[in-house]
């Protein structure tokens, strides 16, 4: 089997205790993959059955494991990435082989872009059949190899306890990412030994220990001799558990905070020295000051083109440190002076023993006023047209910042990152580098069941959710008291904010039918509301927040609303449309 390099991880985590499994019994192959699951602390899988995995299935039906039965298993996969997101724990889903496993990829490779722990069990046709192009056969460790962070296929039932534990350890180590373990049918009804491994040995994947102290030294260095200094935060800092280390470090030395869209709940955003979002729908108080700093420390990062637009014209008088886990990200996208490679929290730690207390009085008043000149802002003259950032407003006021957001992907996805403000991490769960339509509402249902008694909104558009809107069904089935806000402007809002920008108003196939949503939840058992004046928002909401079922809000806004501000494609940051 080919199999990707592993990208090279730095610092060695801990894994759990395993408990008592020293003690061999005989076990078929779908007994062990279920015991070695348990064994790593997998409360929850999301899949959906088939030939393939039959005895998996059966094994499930007598463990503490809970299933969820998705609707497809593109929603299988997406609702374990929203489950991995919320939890930080690696997620979990499961697909019969052939069509059931390539179903999985689009979400497996919005995992990998997103550098989410994941696990992904396919079926496979028998070993003796593998290659023979078998009824539901398809080389699924080929297809992703370059979207995993490893791939196995079992070949030996004797395998696979070890290959279990090897895969949790590299999915949830180094920088996160998802692993995919392949199993024929024959194997899972194969016998061994079953003795679950209490060490790991996998001689090409080694864990660097943490030793960046000469660098440490010269970025603390650099930071203390700025005087205009930004930190740019991304979904790393999340992802290593350092919010406290940034916010601490960010009010040490008064040093205001850009992030990323992944990057969002890294800080509080309602903290005075909290710019939002930076790059393509950034604040202009955000890109102004990347595009005038002194210096850059860039945390968690990968330097995606949406943030930095023209890489030549990109904080061109700063002094870039770069903090990553991933060597592989160090100055691939844009040069950096003082590359950390290694976990953002240990580095932060560092370099708060490093720093001192410095006051920026001017550097921070330069960004207050063009807070002041330029804020977030759009038209919304009273006259009962309803506006999608009202209605984004709306639920943050009536949730005040405390709930569990998911978003799809266009127009909706980019208000909800502007107008929504996060107060802490694993709160905000979007496709961020594959920008996947139709992730929110399996992802929300990820996020459900890790979160059950939390407040949880699928902020959707109504081209981006029809593309797994029979997750509905499963919504309804587990009763998931999920509250999917769609921001229905029958257009791709997104495509067609680009064609009406950049292709002269051609709005070529843009347009979309979507169903009556309202009657479409209903049918599913789900109470629904149509929304379509700015009086109702507020209401309508309330109505939604009282219950603890399923609830779907039907918003018609205005049709040709634009995203604003607008980096164009390719452009400089300092150079805005709609500022």
């Amino acid at each position: 089997m080919a199999v990707r390099q592993v990208t090279e991880a730095i610092e060695l985590s801990e894994v759990k205790d395993l408990g008592n499994l020293s003690k061999p019994e005989v076990l078929t192959g779908a007994q062990i993959l279920i015991k070695a699951l348990e064994a790593e602390g997998v409360d929850t899988v999301f899949g959906y059955p088939g030939g393939a995995v039959l005895a998996i299935y059966d094994c499930l039906y007598e463990s503490n494991i809970r299933h969820i039965l998705t609707r497809h298993e593109q929603g299988a996969v997406h609702a374990a990435d929203g489950y991995a997101r919320a939890t930080g724990k690696p997620g979990v889903c499961i697909a019969t082989s052939g069509p059931g496993a390539t179903n999985l990829v689009t979400g497996i490779a919005n995992a990998y872009m997103d550098s989410v722990p994941l696990i992904a069990i396919t079926g496979q046709v028998s070993l003796d059949m593998v290659g023979k192009d078998s009824f539901q056969e398809a080389d699924i460790t080929g297809i992703t190899l370059p979207i995993t962070k490893y791939g196995y296929l079992v070949k030996d039932v004797k395998d696979l306890a070890r290959i279990v534990r090897e895969a949790f350890y590299i999915a949830t180590t180094g920088r996160p990412g998802p692993v995919i373990i392949d199993i024929p049918k024959d194997i899972c009804t194969q016998k061994a030994e079953f003795m679950y491994p209490p060490e790991i040995d996998l001689p090409g994947y080694q864990l660097k220990p943490y030793r960046n102290g000469k660098q440490i030294n010269r970025a603390a260095q650099a930071i203390m001799r700025a005087k205009k200094p930004v930190i740019y935060a991304g979904g790393g800092v999340i992802a290593s558990g350092a919010h406290r280390e940034l916010l601490e470090l960010a009010e040490k030395l008064n040093i205001p905070v850009t992030i990323t869209l992944m990057g969002k709940g890294s800080i509080p955003e309602d903290h005075p020295l909290c710019l939002g979002m930076l790059g393509m729908h950034g604040t202009c108080y955000a890109n102004y000051a990347v595009s005038e700093c002194d210096l850059l420390l860039a945390v968690g990062v990968r330097f995606d083109d949406r943030v930095t637009g023209r890489v030549d014209t990109f904080a061109p008088n700063a002094t870039i440190i770069h903090i990553d886990i991933d060597p592989a990200e160090i100055g691939k996208n844009v040069p950096v002076d003082i590359p950390i490679v290694g976990d953002v929290k240990l580095a932060l730690r560092d370099l708060l023993k490093l720093v001192e207390p410095r006051e920026r009085r001017d550097w921070l008043d330069t960004i207050e006023e063009w807070r002041r000149r330029y804020p977030l802002h759009y038209e919304d003259d009273n006259n009962g047209r309803l506006k999608p950032q009202y209605v984004i407003e709306q639920i943050y006021e009536i949730t005040r910042g405390d709930a569990y957001i998911t978003t799809e992907v266009g127009q909706h996805q980019m208000w909800a990152a502007q107008y929504y403000r996060c107060r802490k991490p694993r709160s905000f769960i979007s496709s961020g580098g594959l920008g996947t339509m139709g992730f929110g509402l399996p992802a929300a249902i990820g996020v459900q069941i890790a979160h059950p008694e939390a407040t949880v909104f699928d902020i959707a558009g109504d081209g981006s959710v029809q593309m797994t809107s029979q997750e509905l069904a499963t919504i309804a089935q587990y009763n998931l008291p999920i509250k999917v806000a769609i921001l229905n402007n029958q257009y791709l809002g997104m495509v067609r904010q680009w064609q009406e920008l950049f292709f002269n108003k051609r709005y070529s196939q843009s347009e979309v039918l979507g169903p009556d949503f309202v009657k479409l939840a209903e049918a599913y058992g789900i109470e629904a509301v149509r929304v379509t004046k700015r009086e109702e928002v507020r209401p309508a909401l309330e109505r939604a927040l009282a219950t603890k079922k399923p609830f779907l809000l039907d918003f018609w806004v205005e049709r040709e609303e634009n995203v604003f501000p607008m980096v164009p494609p390719g452009g400089s940051l300092n150079k805005m449309l709609g500022r």
